[in-house]
């Protein structure tokens, strides 16, 4: 079990023994699988057919762990977001690339198990949570070659200027929506995907305001895939570009339209950021217990570096960021699944600050270690290059404290 103090004395047996099992996995399977990805020079050759990656992603989905969120009346695990973030920290402990992968795979999938649509929900969640084979793949398409963070600014002046907004468009035509446009390289799980949560502009002269968010298949004509990118870190998260070529959808996968699409908008953030909040935690604390380890054997000056005073300081600085982190995070993900609309400003705080701890951790991580602390031999130079993305991704932490800045002006 991860080793740290379980300071929520109220958990029961199913969770305690929910979250032993989940760890045993993320050790045993996704932490090997990651670091052995992470050496594969080629991208492309991380999501060939049969390798490492897809039978990681058939054990993980084998377990159920793609629908972990989605209500146990379609199928899925029913995760709370006690069990969620558990979960979710314990995969960002093992692994912030296939964390962060199996998470969006179920992206789309789980927006439609909310929406009510029965058609949907037949046809498409149904097959998601029945896959054992990894067969289904979600991505979250929302970054384009000229939106980035500015796409996540929801409720500033910005959001509803008509001079910006998604290049993708959706215009409908009889009973089908046809969808043009370009998403961008950093689409998470954009090359593996089937199906894409993507969100679009419908009405261009209301800004991102007069935006909506649709699933579209990737098997449709008119759908063409770049190539993966090539990373610092992160690798065995595959990110990567696809062109909208006058894609058909039926009109039951055009999800939001522009009059809830604020709203939408604004539950995303509060979930995607909440999530990496809870990731990076995990991130966070496998940096400081790597270092842990290290400076009990690594011997300097005739004792263990851990019998230094200056270590011990630094090991407990730490310690209190990734227990700091843990609780902002639980809150955050707690809070907001019980609360309508969600606290915004409270998610995005948990994934700035998890993020940052995250790097700052990893950071001294690689200090203490010294010159190994830069060998690819040791798990920490991984670690320490899959924070540093943290800090961009999902919105950069810059862009996303000024939204978060907007909804604590708006709400106070």
């Amino acid at each position: 079990m991860g080793r740290y103090t379980e300071t929520n004395l109220n958990m029961t047996d199913e969770q305690l023994a929910l979250k032993e099992s989940i760890h045993e996995f993320c050790k045993e399977v996704l932490r090997p699988a990651s670091v052995q990805l992470d050496k594969i020079a080629d991208p492309e050759d991380i999501i060939k057919k049969g390798s490492l990656l897809w039978k990681t992603m058939k054990k993980a989905y084998e377990l159920g762990y793609h629908a972990a969120t989605i209500a146990e009346e379609h199928g899925g695990l029913g995760f709370g977001p006690l069990e969620a973030h558990i979960f979710l920290e314990e995969m960002g402990w093992a692994s912030a690339d296939f964390a962060i992968a199996i998470g969006v795979a179920s992206f789309p999938f789980s927006v439609a198990a909310n929406s009510m649509n029965d058609e949907l929900i037949q046809n498409v969640v149904k097959p998601f949570v029945e896959d054992k084979d990894a067969k289904y793949v979600g991505c979250w398409a929302i970054t384009e070659p000229e939106h980035g963070s500015d796409s996540l600014i929801v409720g500033t002046n910005e959001f509803a200027d008509a001079n910006i907004s998604f290049q993708t468009t959706a215009k409908l035509d009889g009973d089908e929506w046809v969808i043009n446009g370009q998403k961008s390289s950093w689409v998470s799980n954009g090359i593996i995907a089937t199906h894409a949560l993507t969100f679009l502009t419908i009405e261009p002269s209301r800004g991102m305001n007069g935006g909506g968010v649709a699933i579209v298949p990737l098997n449709l004509p008119g759908v063409s895939k770049g190539r993966s990118l090539n990373k610092l870190g992160q690798r065995a998260l595959n990110q990567g570009e696809f062109v909208l070529d006058g894609v058909r959808i039926p009109q039951s996968h055009m999800l939001v339209q522009p009059d809830m699409y604020p709203m939408a908008m604004h539950m995303t953030l509060a979930g995607a950021n909440a999530a990496m909040g809870a990731i990076f935690t995990g991130v966070a604390r496998a940096a400081f217990e790597e270092a842990l380890d290290y400076c009990k054997v690594r011997i300097q000056g005739g004792k263990p570096l851990s019998e230094h005073q200056w270590i011990q300081q630094k090991l407990f600085e730490m310690f209190r960021k990734v227990e700091a982190a843990r609780a902002l995070s639980r809150t955050a993900m707690i809070y907001n699944h019980n609360t309508l609309p969600p606290a915004v400003e409270l998610s995005i705080a948990s994934k700035v600050q998890c993020t940052q701890t995250a790097f700052e951790v990893a950071n001294d991580a690689v200090q203490l270690f010294g010159g190994y602390g830069l060998s690819k031999e040791y798990t920490i130079e991984k670690i320490f290059r899959d924070a540093r993305a943290s800090l961009i991704e999902d919105g950069c932490n810059e862009v996303l404290s000024l939204a978060g800045a907007r909804a604590i002006l708006n709400k106070y």
